[in-house]
């Protein structure tokens, strides 16, 4: 796989062919450095929605490396580029070990910013649920925040998993 096979605008087919191309080799990890940190936000975006196309036995290959996703999340000023990132994650495994409250404390901030994209907010609600789930003084915080959200500034996706999440419905 290189760098030009990630150019350009990609639909659902380019993310589905590339990912078929790349599943032989299970180079997950060698893929995911050599792409999702490109300057070129289009070949980071479609190399991180072609590991969205994965299944979780192949993106478990990606543990090594979530410190990686993590700091992109945090750090790109690219949209979509954050939220593919978010969703591997999502996928990964965080554990109490490998907690890291900077990404917790940025869950928080985008979860709760109405001007935020409702995907990223969706995903950042259930990443710092996953997350505060280890201890049960954040589960609190985290319940008190979602409870005082004023939820007529949210979309209908966040307004769903806040409101799951409140009534004990998300796992």
């Amino acid at each position: 796989m290189t760098r030009k096979d990630l150019l350009g605008s990609y639909g659902e087919r380019e993310a589905l062919a590339v990912y078929n191309a790349l599943k032989p080799s299970g180079n997950f990890i060698g893929f995911a450095q050599s792409f999702m940190h490109d300057e070129d936000y289009q070949v980071a975006r479609n190399a991180l929605w072609t590991l969205t196309k994965a299944t979780d036995e192949e993106l478990s290959s990606l543990q090594p490396i979530l410190n990686e996703f993590i700091d992109l999340a945090i750090t790109t000023d690219n949209s979509s580029v954050r939220r593919l990132s978010m969703n591997v994650i999502e996928r990964l495994k965080i554990t109490e070990d490998n907690l890291r409250t900077d990404f917790l404390d940025f869950c928080f901030d985008h979860a709760i910013d109405p001007a935020e994209y409702p995907g990223i907010q969706s995903l950042a609600i259930k990443l710092a649920y996953k997350m505060c789930s280890f201890y049960p003084e954040l589960k609190a915080e985290l319940i008190l925040t979602l409870e005082n959200m004023q939820i007529e500034y949210y979309k209908p996706a966040v307004k769903s998993i806040r409101n799951r999440i409140l009534k004990g419905k998300y796992k």
